[in-house]
């Protein structure tokens, strides 16, 4: 039997698996299939592959021909790693050969970020004469004092956000709540947008979602894509402004600030402090000017 065969009406109850037991958000469950559907229709023409292990390295191979990217190919291994894992405690397999495959090599980009002048241009940007406008400051003035992704941005609702205690409420990846703080300049914002710019938006209508539409519905990520692109152009902002941009303004001016890893990973929601870590060339240029500052023989 060709190797495929066993496993390819599988991918379905993986995925299932990953949006029931383990949560994940929908984007990364769509990127899980568009990898596995790869792999399938890879599997069924390599006729060669004697077993699942072959079949896996011969597919890795493939995607090196194809000249991806280190990071997209990591990101292959990591599907194949969680379907193979699943087919093992399924009992659909013996032993775990993606365990054995080989990562490829990762050159560690630093994120990108704003300096504390452009942020500033970008948050006084949006025109806060209109509701529009007011919404739009509000959205960035949340997104830089919390770090949030946009997709947690947008899903925010109005009961989340504690002005007297100064926090809000997220829920993030995996279903994952998390509570973070919320500077006075964001909560002004927010309380001017759902005094003023949120009730002109709605018309009377209702809505929980703290972040509306012309049309009363929530805000998307597209629609703040297009938004925060048109006011970077008008901060003079032209290139690589996305929203995870500001998330990692968020990050490396509050390590500059002398906030510690671990307070920073819980802020960002990440799963694991790893992740936190590409944000340690902050802690490494602070770290040399204290030395710098403080040594006597610097």
């Amino acid at each position: 039997m060709h190797p495929s065969a066993s496993f390819a009406g599988q991918v379905g109850a993986f995925l299932d698996f990953c949006r029931i037991e383990k949560g994940l958000a929908n984007n990364t469950i769509e990127s899980y299939r568009i990898d596995l559907n790869r792999f399938t229709d890879f599997s069924k023409d390599s006729a060669e592959a004697a077993d699942l292990s072959d079949l896996l390295r011969n597919y890795l191979d493939s995607l090196f021909r194809a000249k991806l990217s280190s990071r997209s190919i990591a990101r292959h291994l990591a599907t194949l790693r969680g379907f193979s894992a699943f087919l093992l405690q399924q009992g659909a397999i013996q032993s775990d050969p993606a365990s054995l495959l080989p990562a490829p090599r990762q050159w560690q980009s630093l994120p990108k970020y704003l300096n504390e002048k452009a942020v500033e241009d970008l948050l006084s940007a949006p025109d806060a004469a209109k509701p529009t406008g007011m919404r739009d400051r509000a959205m960035l003035q949340f997104l830089y004092a919390t770090g949030v992704r946009v997709s947690e941005l947008c899903k925010v609702q109005v009961s989340d956000v504690e002005s007297n205690l100064g926090y809000v409420r997220v829920m993030g990846k995996g279903k994952k709540q998390r509570i973070i703080p919320v500077g006075r300049e964001a909560l002004s914002a927010i309380e001017d947008y759902v005094s003023q710019g949120r009730p002109a938006l709605l018309k009377g209508r209702r809505s929980p979602y703290l972040f509306v539409t012309a049309r009363g519905g929530p805000m998307t990520r597209q629609g703040f894509w297009k938004l925060l692109g048109r006011h970077g152009k008008q901060a003079g902002l032209f290139h690589d402004l996305t929203p995870h941009v500001l998330r990692h303004s968020f990050a490396t001016h509050l390590l500059e600030g002398g906030a510690d890893l671990r307070s920073l990973q819980i802020m960002l929601g990440h799963a694991d402090i790893s992740t936190t870590q590409i944000y340690t060339h902050v802690m490494r240029s602070r770290l040399r000017t204290t030395v710098d500052e403080h040594h006597p023989r610097a």
